[in-house]
């Protein structure tokens, strides 16, 4: 295992330096997984939840937190995030019960990774399908949420 970075020779949390690595291009891509009722499944694919569209709002929600990860994560670097995409797809037929998947994909030249972005995008997303739906569903599941795979750096990881 790799020495751990965030600590300093005190054992206390900090900011890695990054400043002199270079930069390079950097992606990572996050999945989320809700697993809800049937019905609830059918009025957000037919738009018939009272709060609105809920994929495009959640959509956007995972934009913009992926923007603001350096603001909700302590010792994260804000990065120049070039592309953050967030998409939702409703697997046919659903695999073990109604589910959405969320699936985001970030993207910086930078000297440090967008694994947390990619990651931040998914939660959010997720949460924001929970925030609409929670009136007609409170039994909705958030999970797993897991990190897809990351270039660019020193190492690349794909998740099996």
């Amino acid at each position: 295992m790799n020495e751990l970075t965030h600590l300093d020779e005190r054992g206390r949390a900090r900011m890695v330096d990054v400043g002199d690595k270079s930069a390079t291009d950097r992606q990572a891509r996050a999945e989320a997984i809700l697993t809800l009722a049937p019905d609830t499944l059918a009025a957000i694919l037919s738009q018939k939840v009272p709060k609105g569209d809920v994929l495009a709002v959640a959509r956007l929600a995972g934009i913009l937190a992926a923007k603001e990860t350096a603001r909700l994560i302590p010792l994260c670097h804000s990065l120049p995030l070039s592309l953050v995409e967030v998409e939702i797809e409703a697997p046919e037929p659903p695999p073990e019960g109604c589910r959405l998947r969320i699936l985001t994909r970030a993207r910086a030249r930078a000297t440090t990774g967008v694994e947390m972005e990619a990651l931040v995008a998914a939660s959010a997303a997720a949460l924001t399908v929970y925030d609409m739906c929670k009136a007609i569903d409170r039994g909705i599941v958030i999970g797993p949420l897991r990190l897809l795979e990351k270039t660019g750096g020193k190492s690349d990881f794909r998740a099996e």
